[in-house]
């Protein structure tokens, strides 16, 4: 055959067409790829549990190679953690710029309280929480691992705006607000206000039947906490 009639070869560096191409993602998209992942695994772990969902359909639905999801998360109760901590991130940013600049102290712990009973009951906190429960005779180590972490991001948020309205009252100066003292604090809020109406959540009571009590049970816990505070009740 003449060599004029030899047909090139196709350079080795060009793949099939269409091919799917996974690898590290500029430095730019990485957080995109993460979120992404982090949102796929949302999605797929409260349609199929822990259990019946595989990191092959993660991958799958992120549009993400499994190295690409290993190099984040570990395992898939890694990536499981990430996911309910990401929710809790989302839901103490919200309630952080939510939050009435002008009120008395007592009328912007209402707010507050209010603000994170309803984000808390209204989003996907409920049903990761019950997952991670459910998963509790599976994965041990998974449930309060998960329940200590958001306990503590959550906190995290709460005390920041707790710290700033109680300074910019005259309760600022009670011992209880201390800088000391306010983790301490922001857990005796939190126990009064927020772990109630979640417990009974998680226990199944209808959301919208909890919703309805918000109001009344924030305004009676907010003003039994603040009593506790003149009174050094909270140490």
């Amino acid at each position: 055959m003449d060599a004029m009639d030899k047909t090139p070869a196709k350079p080795k560096h060009l793949g099939k067409p269409g091919a799917v191409r996974y690898g590290r993602p500029p430095r730019e998209r990485a957080g995109e790829v993460e979120a992404r992942i982090l949102e796929a695994a949302r999605h797929l772990f409260l349609e199929h549990g822990l259990a019946g969902t595989s990191m092959e359909e993660i991958a799958t639905r992120a549009r993400a190679g499994k190295p690409t999801i290993y190099a984040r998360f570990p395992s898939k109760e890694a990536l499981f953690t990430a996911v309910v901590m990401r929710n809790v991130a989302t839901n103490v940013a919200r309630f952080e710029a939510s939050m009435p600049a002008a009120g008395t102290m007592e009328e912007r712990l209402i707010s507050m309280g209010a603000a994170v009973l309803h984000w808390v009951l209204v989003s996907d906190t409920v049903e990761l929480l019950r997952l991670a429960i459910a998963e509790g005779r599976r994965f041990p180590d998974l449930a309060i691992r998960v329940h200590l972490m958001a306990r503590e991001r959550g906190g995290e948020g709460v005390a920041r705006v707790l710290g700033e309205v109680a300074h910019a009252d005259d309760l600022g100066s009670l011992p209880a607000f201390a800088p000391e003292r306010l983790a301490t604090t922001t857990r005796f809020f939190l126990d009064l206000v927020l772990f109630p109406l979640l417990m009974r959540a998680l226990l199944g009571e209808k959301l919208k039947a909890l919703c309805a009590e918000i109001g009344p049970h924030v305004a009676r816990s907010v003003a039994f906490f603040l009593a506790a505070c003149r009174n050094d009740g909270v140490s």
